[in-house]
């Protein structure tokens, strides 16, 4: 098969996902990655993941840049609670959110699904590496590969109402712990 922008790609057997090979991702400051597509072969509308790769691939930094307040607040509220355990050997300080981003390595395998709960709209999510978090690491959801609509640990869930069954969680970015 062949996805415009990402060329060929071939079928895990191990997982019944897809994989595309490595290609320059401009939101991820032009790094090299690889996306996997869970529900491709058997969703009604293939074309939905072809939109969302295509949007994702259009973003710039500024995408991920705007979600830097919501990091923040993760950051802060992992910092508050290893503070309130008298825990405070492995604090990083992060002067606030236009710094955020320097403590944070993101992965190189884009995950793109379609949400099977809530919405149903296919999403591109990515997790990485935080320094305030080394457990449970950081994942950024972009809805149809556009606008951030999850940030925080990674959990694998699509959106935060998804993640904690609550539909008044709907559009929330980031739930606080």
């Amino acid at each position: 098969m062949h996805i415009v922008g990402l060329g060929a790609i071939v079928e895990d057997a191990d997982l019944g996902w897809y994989r595309s090979e490595a290609v320059p991702v401009a939101v991820l400051g032009g790094a090299e990655c690889r996306f996997a597509l869970e529900g491709y072969a058997d969703d009604s509308a293939p074309d939905d993941f072809h939109a969302a790769i295509r949007n994702f691939l259009a973003l710039d930094r500024s995408a991920i840049e705007a979600a830097a307040s919501s990091i923040f607040a993760y950051y802060r509220d992992v910092t508050d609670q290893v503070m309130a355990d008298g825990d405070d050997g492995g604090c990083v300080a992060i002067e606030g959110p236009d710094r955020v981003l320097d403590h944070v390595r993101l992965g190189s395998e884009l995950l793109v699904s379609r949400d099977p709960y809530g919405d149903q709209r296919v999403y591109v999510s990515i997790e990485g590496e935080c320094d305030w978090e080394p457990e449970h690491g950081l994942q950024i959801v972009f809805r149809e590969g556009v606008t951030v609509t999850k940030v925080g640990p990674y959990d694998g869930h699509l959106t935060n109402a998804a993640a904690y069954d609550d539909d008044r969680l709907e559009g929330v970015v980031y739930r606080a712990l």
